[in-house]
């Protein structure tokens, strides 16, 4: 099956987008990723970095990438059951690997255990329209979830917010030290970040991925339409997404990112826009893609997506040496953080390219893809 060029750069564009995000949660500490005050002060230049990527690329990146990946389990539907249960569950494997080994903040797991359950949701569907609206309500169950949390949550700042001294040197302390300590601490985060997948976040997981799906099966994302339409609805989708979380970027600045109201409700403007924003970035790339598709970056970054997992794992691998052996962890402010991020961006561009020219896959993709085949019996597999 020919490759969809156009859906390879936006992949590209979601994972090199989600470094945005990831970069901060390497470089501070967790509470650091959502909460701009989490020391207790914070600087204009922060505040304002906070406030733009808040508004063009939290939540929006990652969730551009599960409406990708929910797009590719349903052009996996062809190779099977089998198939597809082995695929997701060596993803389920390499992400338990992942956040145990290097780094807390990992993905893939949750991707793929939703994942599992998702791609029978899309296989059992039985229109178009039945799958994109269970999507939609599946997601709106999600914000559902962060409703109650707030209602019933304390009006004391959790530490999880709001770190005091001790808590900071100690996760300082084992993220530096490395060894057992570190991986027991990151199984002790892996607990709780499933319990929020099975609470919340995977309603709204799911949801993207149904919606991805719908949005593939319809020809949407195949590029079926006309380039005024992509863009037409791209430039409305983004303004609709940006129309509900500006008003929410305001409220938590003046109210100086309080917990109650800033770590729950106000976080669902938020949640809400990002469907709207990411199918917008996706509608500009298609709409725009005859300008786009000659320019040399372009294709660079479409190799990225070619080798999304891959590049993804290499961003861990460069982030974790930077902050945890080379002594930037809290080195930097949230704004100078994002100083590292181009750097880390030309990597990411420099070894796709040169990889993929000299192989069709990238060397994650190609285990993951040999296993895979190795699981189900279906050795044929592998040279097509």
């Amino acid at each position: 099956m020919e490759r969809n060029v156009t859906l390879d750069f936006v992949r590209g564009v979601a994972i090199l987008g989600i470094l945005l995000l990831n970069v901060t949660a390497f470089g501070l500490p967790k509470a650091g990723y959502l909460n701009p005050a989490w020391a207790g002060h914070i600087s204009q230049a922060d505040a304002w970095t906070w406030a733009l990527l808040d508004l063009f690329a939290q939540v929006k990146f990652l969730s551009l990438f599960a409406l990708l990946f929910g797009a590719g389990l349903y052009m996996l539907l062809r190779r099977g059951k089998r198939w597809i249960q082995a695929r997701l569950t060596l993803l389920v494997l390499l992400g338990f690997l992942h956040s145990i080994l290097l780094w807390d903040g990992d993905i893939l797991l949750a991707y793929g255990l939703v994942g599992v359950i998702c791609w029978r949701l899309i296989r059992d569907a039985h229109s178009n329209r039945q799958l994109f609206n269970t999507g939609v309500v599946l997601y709106l169950m999600g914000l559902g979830v962060l409703v109650l949390l707030g209602a019933i949550s304390s009006s004391h700042a959790s530490r999880l917010w709001v770190p005091d001294a001790a808590t900071v040197q100690y996760e300082t302390w084992w993220k530096l030290s490395g060894g057992a300590v570190a991986m027991k601490n990151r199984l002790n985060l892996l607990a709780d970040n499933l319990l929020a997948l099975g609470a919340q976040y995977g309603w709204q997981l799911a949801g993207m991925m149904l919606l991805g799906a719908a949005l593939m099966r319809s020809g949407w994302l195949s590029g079926r339409f006309s380039l005024h339409h992509y863009r037409r609805t791209g430039l409305w989708l983004i303004v609709l997404g940006m129309a509900i979380n500006i008003p929410a970027i305001i409220a938590q600045w003046q109210l100086g990112w309080a917990y109650r109201w800033c770590a729950f409700w106000l976080q669902i403007p938020r949640e809400l826009s990002a469907p709207f924003q990411a199918i917008g970035y996706a509608a500009l790339a298609w709409g725009f893609w005859p300008q786009l598709a000659p320019l040399r970056l372009v294709a660079a970054i479409t190799c990225v997506g070619r080798m999304a997992l891959t590049n993804y794992l290499l961003q861990t691998l460069i982030c974790i040496t930077l902050f945890y052996h080379m002594g930037l962890y809290m080195a930097l402010s949230r704004t100078q953080l994002l100083v590292l991020v181009p750097g880390i961006w030309l990597v990411n561009l420099a070894v796709s390219v040169i990889w993929l020219h000299y192989f069709r896959q990238g060397p994650v993709e190609w285990l993951w893809r040999y296993l895979t085949a190795r699981a189900v019996g279906a050795r044929k597999a592998l040279s097509r």
